[in-house]
């Protein structure tokens, strides 16, 4: 039985809803992600929340909150941080980069070489960085929620499959409904203002109902073995799908079990059901699969063949 979780989601969505108008997909994907201790991709164009919603997340969630802009002369050791020497004390000590932190916003992600990008690579993975040599933890909140703009690809640099697969979901954000957007540009008149956060009364969550009791209900969480069984089944069609050139990693397959988990325990349950698989199936492997050439310029796209996969796939009873 759930004891914290629905009471701290609940209160996380209230709090959200006080500075980010609708967005509710979104939201729900971000707060699985957090509760499943994975990272996420978030794609959207300039202008729908994307910065303001992480940052108002981790306010509210009492986490440390840093961010960087990527752009294409940024070196790895600005974001891991670097050793420098102290004169008084003829010492080395480090300069802690924004890496060491429990929210990392990495906007505009794609913006800066790979080699820069790959920094984040054994922080995102292991939550440890090495720097000369000597490796720091980071902390265990530390999650990466990076941004990147889907319409712009001039002077960016495309992530490589290997840090894409990091990434436990990829959100796209869409423009707001015209009543949503209503409602923004009447909070604006009336006074909000997106740059001045420390203004709005937002509560934190109390220990009681922290992110951490909250993971250990999802970790304490037990799937039947045939919705097991529904995830390898759909992991493993990616791999044979004609439209696809290569499908899903078995990270894959853990990855839509910690999300259904999390989903589940957002939703009030303590078990995971075959609706809950497929609600987060797409944000799961969308990133994941590659498509062949034909395929792409025939109008296939991800979505569509992941859709087209949950079709087949026999559901458990």
């Amino acid at each position: 039985m759930l004891i914290y979780t629905p009471t701290t989601i609940a209160h996380i969505t209230n709090e959200l809803h006080k500075v980010i108008v609708g967005q509710d997909e979104v939201i729900e994907q971000i707060l699985v992600a957090v509760l499943a201790e994975g990272h996420a991709l978030l794609e959207g164009v300039p202008g729908t929340a994307k910065t303001l919603t992480v940052k108002t997340l981790a306010r509210i969630i009492g986490a440390d909150f840093s961010r960087i802009q990527f752009t294409p002369d940024l070196m790895p050791s600005d974001i891991t941080g670097t050793n420098v020497f102290n004169m008084q004390s003829s010492e080395f000590s480090l300069r802690q980069g924004p890496i060491f932190t429990d929210i990392l916003l990495a906007d505009e992600i794609n913006r800066t070489p790979p080699k820069t990008q790959a920094a984040l690579l054994e922080a995102m993975e292991e939550r440890q960085t090495t720097i000369d040599g000597e490796r720091y933890k980071l902390s265990p909140m530390f999650t990466v929620l990076a941004t990147e703009n889907p319409i712009e690809y001039e002077g960016t640099y495309p992530l490589p499959e290997a840090q894409l697969d990091r990434f436990l979901l990829k959100i796209l954000i869409d423009y707001p409904q015209a009543d949503e957007e209503l409602e923004i540009v009447s909070r604006w008149d009336a006074g909000f203002n997106a740059r001045q956060l420390e203004q709005v009364e937002i509560v934190s969550l109390t220990q009681e109902m922290s992110i951490q009791n909250c993971r250990l209900e999802v970790k304490a969480m037990q799937m039947e073995a045939g919705v097991q069984k529904y995830i390898v089944e759909i992991v493993r069609k990616s791999r044979t799908h004609p439209t696809i050139l290569y499908g899903a990693s078995p990270r894959a397959s853990v990855a839509l079990l910690l999300c259904s988990k999390a989903l589940a325990a957002i939703r009030g349950r303590d078990f995971p059901t075959p609706d809950d698989v497929r609600d987060v199936a797409l944000p799961v492997l969308r990133h994941r699969l590659a498509l062949r050439a034909e395929a792409e310029l025939d109008g296939a796209t991800t979505d569509a063949v992941i859709s087209d996969i949950l079709k087949t796939v026999e559901v458990p009873r």
